[in-house]
């Protein structure tokens, strides 16, 4: 059976570069009807949070990333990498290290400048005939791993091809630090092993550890997994991926109003595709996948297409469902609704003309508060000529049955009895009505707002906008 897995550190928030790794581990395994595992390699214990653990667990949640085991925390796991560690001393595969830091900062820059590559030396890797010096006292050791000196290590990544490393390119790497924590690519390894890890897809910024963790493999007789490593993310500019390119918590999308299956689409597009297709289900996500469409050229991150797609999926959203979005937006933004239309019946209308939940809730507000406009904007925006007909309309409208094309024929007739232009009718009564020239469809806005609180909105502001003539 398939199984992969994600595994995050809990350094910080989870973002789109790790979300992505996760949706095609996640994809992977459910295509081809295996498991994936979520594990928390969470050794670093000076920047590990539980905040960014449950942040991840958050983010993975709201997207719809299911696991099916997990999740697993390495910092619960010392005692395995202890045993085989000291397996690995036990079978001469790996030995205790003393070299102080200073020592080793002293020995990279001799080496530097000789015009060497910088790499452990091997000062205490035990060897044939080779008199090493007695441990110095109080020196708590390292574990370094005895990477071979001959032949070396080639794999087929599923989405690169062929890679070989020749292992005199690979030093004796640190698997088991003084504190009894392992490093990432000796935690890594057991973990992969433990759990059965049939296939890892992970970042290209891993391809050099690759042939480090199966060396290692090999020593402990283990199986090796297949590797496939994702191109990195850059930012539309084709700069690193950042913060201003949109590199923020997935959850931080959730909060900006983006939907779920939008952000979720639009990773799945980002460096894999499938013929001429943009816009697809989860399920279709899934059924589809193949690492053989997974680009070998780094993706970019387009916000404004995110955005594009988000939108799509706004208007085929349950009108229901928005409105329920929508609340805890406009509850923060201390708008009440109880006294306004129902949420729901508006989000057809609003949707057409944002693109995030946020901005429907915006949208949203000429319905529960009513404010003057600006005296500039009814200078600029009112005709003087306008005056009667506008009057008139507070008359009509107080008779009119109240459907937006009953509506609608309302102000067209009263616009061509004063030998005036829609416009000139309709911008004014959107600055009397709601504070602002720009709303939807004014017969529309009109018909939701409600005769009465049409009425009183008019006959609160109307002489105070005239008084701005």
């Amino acid at each position: 059976m398939i199984r992969t897995r994600f595994a995050p550190s809990p350094t910080g928030y989870l973002h789109i570069g790790g979300v992505r790794t996760a949706l095609f581990s996640w994809a992977y395994a459910r295509k081809y009807g295996g498991q994936f595992v979520l594990r928390i390699e969470d050794t670093d214990q000076e920047r590990s949070t539980q905040a960014s653990v449950q942040a991840i667990l958050d983010g993975m949640k709201w997207l719809g990333i299911d696991w099916d085991e997990g999740p697993y925390y390495q910092m619960a796991r010392l005692d395995r990498y202890k045993a085989i560690a000291d397996q690995l001393i036990a079978e001469g595969k790996a030995y205790y290290c003393y070299a102080s830091k200073e020592e080793l900062d002293a020995m990279r820059e001799a080496q530097r400048a000789r015009g060497e590559k910088p790499r452990y030396d091997g000062r205490w890797r035990p060897e044939e005939g080779k008199l090493l010096p007695e441990p110095p006292a109080g020196v708590i050791p390292v574990i370094r791993f005895k990477t071979p000196h001959e032949g070396e290590v080639t794999f087929d990544d599923l989405i690169k091809g062929p890679i070989t490393v020749a292992n005199a390119e690979l030093d004796d790497l640190v698997i088991m630090r003084g504190d009894g924590v392992p490093t990432y690519n000796f935690g890594v390894v057991i973990d992969d092993w433990d759990m059965g890890i049939t296939h890892v897809i992970r970042g290209d910024d891993h391809v050099n550890n690759t042939p480090r963790q199966i060396n290692i493999l090999r020593a402990l007789g283990a199986p090796v997994p297949y590797y496939g490593h994702v191109p990195m993310i850059l930012g539309n500019d084709g700069e690193r991926l950042s913060k201003r390119h949109g590199a923020v918590s997935v959850l931080q999308y959730q909060e900006d109003g983006y939907l779920p299956e939008a952000l979720l689409n639009y990773l799945a597009r980002l460096g894999w595709g499938h013929g001429d297709a943009e816009k697809f289900s989860a399920a279709e996500f899934v059924e589809w996948f193949d690492l053989a469409g997974v680009s070998h050229a780094p993706a970019r991150f387009n916000q404004e297409k995110l955005a594009w797609l988000n939108q799509q999926y706004m208007k085929e959203a349950e009108p229901a469902r928005l409105a329920e979005l929508v609340q805890p937006f406009l509850a923060g933004q201390g708008v009440e609704t109880a006294a306004g239309p129902e949420l729901a019946a508006l989000m057809p209308l609003l949707r057409e003309r944002v693109g995030t939940v946020e901005e429907l809730a915006d949208a949203a507000h000429i319905f529960y508060r009513h404010g003057l406009p600006a005296e500039a904007e009814v200078k600029a925006k009112l005709d003087p000529a306008a005056l009667p007909c506008l009057e008139g309309l507070r008359a009509t409208l107080a008779e009119v049955d109240w459907q937006a094309p009953a509506i609608n024929q309302l102000l067209k007739d009263g616009a061509k009895a004063s030998g005036l232009k829609m416009g000139q009718i309709g911008i004014p009564l959107r600055l009397v009505l709601f504070g602002t020239a720009h709303t939807p469809s004014i017969d529309a806005t009109l018909a939701l707002l409600g005769r009465a609180e049409t009425l009183r909105r008019f006959d609160s502001a109307w002489p105070a906008v005239k008084a701005m003539l």
